[in-house]
């Protein structure tokens, strides 16, 4: 084409099909949308589960500080702290436990793991903040362009008779004004309607022949084609988020291509936009799908705080109890572990809410046992004072008297709280002892009773050997009758020498067990005769003995009784969803049966004293 036909003016017709052809688009404003927040937390790097790792990460953002993204380093923040705050916890609870006696707040040593973090987080913010600077300096500094190039269109169009000479300068800028990339986001939207309204009134006045125009055309007619292509193999990009960024890409190259031919204008815009409608429907589809499963998380978690914060305190009156409830906050700690993150707006809110909980818990149990404590030396002290008494009583020969008051001194004890346990052994000791050797001392002055031991000794040889005599050739009924009655007859045997006692309890126990066996008779019903026989034993040396065993049997059922209870609790944090789980699920029921049991047994023993005692009396 030459320059003569470039100057050759157009006729009016010509002028308003050009000005009618012109394709006026409109600036694409970035909309910041939940969709838009919900992406930016899941492109965050993978979830690190210890400090290290963390740490590791934080290095490597360290070394492009300039593109790593927010989001991803709120979120490591997020889970140091959370990995943080539980060992501090975990390490406050070891050191309180090693300083008992010390009433202070145990001191953590400064944690280098912490101070590196903080440096590595400095040291991206530093660096950020001066390509935050630097971008911003650009945006005015490319405002102050456009606004000049804005400046030299407006001159252009006032110069309508040089129009079609000015076309090449016109293209020109048209090319820096692409080129000029971003401005301030207030000024985006006035920009381009300043630059568009030039651009309509250079084309309204631009006299360019139906050759160059139609050119124009095809050269942006290929660049949309080819954009159009590119956004319909991204609806088949398997990765979303990636798919949705290049579709952004492409929309800016869309609006910044000139236009095409009248008749193929909408054809090619909507071809471009139905790629654009399945490319973002297929975006948010897959950020529904994941605030679905946050929103589950935090409602998994929002149970988990509301559990912890229902917590009874006025129930929890007793070590034990306390243990108890401690071991299920530590088993709901565990299961907040396995939970996935809530939606970012609430997932620090729900943590911190969790952790409110459980420090709330934890200050209330240290504020228990301080209390405990004190109460634990009031105790002391009037052991202290029952052992003193006893150990005065020790020496009476008023057997009778003496016994019966220590006796209620034993009954006194029962009713005083617990010690700590560097007091408990020998407070207990020490008030044992002197209880002991009284009853030892009576015992002794009653040895008229050794004939009638001798011939309880020779009574029970004597049901050994018929024991011994019950052989597979008895029927199995007649030989469990014959059993229970010489059972029967040796629990009305009184005592035997001390010296004997032991040979001769094993010996009849042995023969025993085996025909408990052979006849299929539960555990527990044998457990319980061999009981009912050393009871017959003890209750012949007095009361005392008997309180004892007493004692000692209730400590063990409500020691049954709490254990039950826990593993009771901890069947309700398991699923049998898994194997696994499964499996710990029957374990766990098969525990809770066999301590059903134990504890049954425990009763009916403790039954049988109160039988021995009453008879006593």
């Amino acid at each position: 084409m030459d320059s003569q036909d470039t100057n050759q003016p157009m006729t009016q017709g010509e002028l308003e099909e050009v000005k009618k052809t012109v394709e006026v688009t409109e600036p694409q404003t970035e909309i910041q949308t939940e969709e838009n927040s919900l992406e930016k937390t899941a492109e965050t790097s993978p979830r690190l589960n210890t400090q290290q790792a963390i740490l590791d990460r934080l290095k490597t953002l360290a070394e492009d500080a300039e593109n790593a993204n927010k989001q991803e380093l709120d979120s490591l923040k997020q889970s140091f702290y959370k990995i943080h705050n539980l060992e501090q916890e975990a390490k406050k609870k070891e050191l309180a436990t090693e300083q008992e006696e010390s009433s202070e707040e145990p001191l953590l040593p400064e944690d280098a793991q912490e101070v590196e973090f903080k440096n590595l987080m400095t040291t991206i913010r530093e660096k950020r903040n001066a390509l935050t600077a630097k971008i911003e300096k650009e945006k005015e500094d490319n405002l102050q362009v456009k606004l000049s190039i804005i400046e030299e269109l407006k001159e252009l169009v006032e110069l309508p008779e040089d129009a079609n000479k000015s076309y090449t300068e016109f293209k020109k800028l048209q090319q820096q004004w692409n080129e000029t990339k971003l401005v301030p986001q207030a000024k985006v939207n006035e920009l381009w309607k300043s630059y568009q309204h030039y651009v309509e009134k250079f084309y309204d006045l631009l006299k360019l022949n139906n050759e160059f125009r139609e050119y124009d055309f095809k050269k942006n007619l290929e660049i949309k084609l080819h954009l159009c292509e590119a956004a319909e193999k991204l609806v088949d990009e398997e990765d979303v988020i990636s798919a949705f960024h290049q579709l952004q890409k492409l929309h800016q190259e869309f609006r910044d291509t000139g236009p095409v031919s009248k008749e193929l204008r909408d054809e090619i815009w909507a071809r471009f936009k139905t790629a654009s409608t399945a490319i973002n429907r297929r975006h948010q589809q897959h950020f529904e799908a994941l605030k679905e499963v946050e929103q589950h998380n935090l409602d998994q978690k929002t149970v988990i705080c509301e559990i912890v914060e229902s917590i009874d305190y006025n129930e929890l009156k007793t070590f034990i109890a306390w243990e108890n409830k401690t071991a299920e906050i530590i088993a709901l700690q565990n299961k907040w572990k396995t939970i996935g993150f809530a939606p970012q707006k609430m997932n620090v809110k729900i943590f911190e809410r969790f952790r409110h909980a459980c420090d709330d818990f934890f200050k209330k149990k240290g504020d228990f046992f301080k209390s405990l404590k004190e109460g634990m030396n009031v105790n002391l002290e009037k052991k202290k004072e029952l052992c003193e008494k006893a150990e005065a009583l020790k020496d009476s020969t008023d057997w009778k008297a003496t016994a019966e008051a220590l006796s209620k001194l034993q009954k006194e004890w029962k009713t005083i709280g617990p010690v700590s346990k560097k007091h408990s052994d020998a407070i207990w000791k020490r008030f044992i002892s002197a209880c002991d050797y009284f009853f030892e001392q009576k015992n002794k002055a009653t040895s008229s009773q050794r004939t009638v031991e001798l011939d309880n000794l020779q009574s029970k040889k004597t049901i050994i050997t018929k024991l011994s005599a019950i052989d597979d050739s008895i029927s199995a009924e007649d030989a469990d009758k014959q059993m229970r009655e010489l059972m029967k007859e040796w629990n009305s045997i009184g005592h035997v020498p001390f010296k004997d006692k032991d040979r001769l309890y094993k010996e009849y126990h042995a023969l025993i067990d085996q025909l408990f066996e052979r006849l299929n008779v539960s555990a527990s019903n044998r457990k319980l005769s061999n009981f009912k026989s050393t009871i017959s034993n003890l209750q012949n040396g007095g009361g005392q003995p008997l309180y004892r065993e007493r004692d000692k049997l209730v400590r063990a059922y409500e020691n049954l009784k709490n254990e039950l209870q826990t593993y009771e609790n901890n069947l309700g944090f398991l699923s049998s969803s898994s194997k696994k789980g499964n499996s710990l699920l029957t374990e766990l029921n098969r525990k809770v049966e066999k301590l059903k049991t134990d504890i049954e047994l425990v009763a009916q023993k403790i039954k049988v004293i109160d039988e021995s005692i009453k008879n006593e009396e």
